[in-house]
């Protein structure tokens, strides 16, 4: 894992929850707070990855509390913080990781599919940060929120309508929350990750990843980033190293989301880049 990018035990002492951080980049996140002393709280709908999270931070000796929680119902975000810190206390971090995603051309979207990754990336990551928010004012402590969000929050992503219109939500989030909890002590930021290739991708993104040639050299920085400098960027941002720092999204992706081409390639359709065959206009549920 390399060197912890701040002094040993910054976050002795202090409670960091994680949504969605049993697995992939939310997993990497919360191994960096539990190396520098956090006991975490790793929230997820999904048992089996409660479970890889726990084991993943208590290797490094780390407190850790696995909660099931789906964050699209806020009674149960609700209860999940009262448990968070009935164990630990009230939270001092909190990353907003958890989110929907998988590729489809808009034409082939169900409602059901958009709704489902709206209601987890936006609306889950505002049930949680405006429980964690409300704890804090009426506690008159300070606070840390980081939102995980995703460079086409700003350029559109062609093939992810869903997740994108999403995140662009998320990122807006960052810079509103920001001045409203700022009086409070609350810091909010948003954290955008480039290429962190990971095992727990699922088939069909990296199916599209699969289908890139060279990944290293088809990146600014010629290669992809590593899941610890995404833990890096995150334990900084929360630290307090970074309390005059809010409303702000770091994207760690070794500039690639801002490469402009002198000249452009002929256009592929986002079917064709994913195999899809011909549109069906078959009904749609």
């Amino acid at each position: 894992m390399g060197s912890s990018a701040l002094p040993e035990g910054t976050y002795a002492g202090r409670c960091v929850f994680v949504t969605g951080g049993g697995t992939g980049l939310g997993k990497a996140i919360a191994a960096e707070f539990a190396r520098l002393g956090a006991d975490l709280v790793i929230a997820s709908r999904n048992a089996t990855h409660l479970t890889a999270g726990r084991e993943s931070a208590e290797e490094v000796g780390a407190r850790v509390l696995g909660l099931q929680c789906d964050i699209r119902d806020a009674d149960q975000v609700r209860d999940a913080f009262e448990e968070a810190t009935a164990t630990y206390g009230l939270p001092d971090v909190l990353i907003n990781n958890a989110a929907a995603n998988f590729p489809t051309p808009a034409e082939d979207m169900s409602p059901n599919a958009w709704r489902t990754v709206v209601d987890i990336t936006l609306n889950g990551t505002f049930f949680c940060s405006r429980e964690f928010a409300r704890r804090h004012i009426e506690a008159g402590s300070p606070a840390s929120i980081i939102n995980v969000g995703a460079s086409y929050a700003w350029t559109g992503g062609p093939g992810f309508a869903h997740s994108a219109a999403a995140k662009a939500g998320v990122k807006n989030m960052v810079e509103t929350l920001a001045v409203e909890w700022g009086p409070y002590g609350i810091q909010v930021n948003g954290l955008v990750p480039g290429l962190f290739p990971h095992d727990d991708m699922t088939a069909d993104i990296r199916g599209n990843l699969d289908r890139t040639n060279e990944k290293d050299a088809c990146q600014p920085a010629l290669r992809v980033g590593r899941l610890q400098e995404l833990g890096w960027a995150a334990t900084f941002l929360a630290s307090p190293f970074a309390r005059f720092i809010s409303g702000h999204t770091l994207v760690v992706d070794g500039a690639n989301w801002q490469r402009r081409m002198l000249t452009n390639d002929p256009v592929v359709t986002v079917r064709d880049q994913m195999g899809r065959g011909p549109f069906d206009p078959a009904p749609r549920k």
